[in-house]
């Protein structure tokens, strides 16, 4: 389980380096989004043959995953600042 949090914070880390920005979030986000953009990675790996059963993605592909739901946040934040607010 730690070992998990010390990969999903590195690979958090990565994924905001990759892709700079303002987002939210300290520590506690940034290994959140390593953690699920492995889980992403994994589950899209596996649904697609990459990873046999209890195999686990790589860094790079855990790093694409954390970027993808990266951008879908910033899409969506995007999209509520140009809402108009009554």
């Amino acid at each position: 389980m730690i070992w998990t949090l010390i990969v999903g914070l590195v690979v958090g880390v990565l994924a905001k380096l990759l892709m700079p920005g303002k987002d939210p979030g300290g520590f506690v986000i940034t290994m959140l989004l390593g953690v699920a953009g492995a889980m992403l990675a994994n589950f899209v790996g596996s649904r697609a043959g990459w990873y046999e059963f209890g195999d686990t993605a790589g860094i790079a592909a855990s790093v694409i995953g954390a970027i993808i739901l990266l951008s879908v946040y910033r899409l969506f934040t995007k999209k509520q600042q140009s809402l108009p607010h009554h």
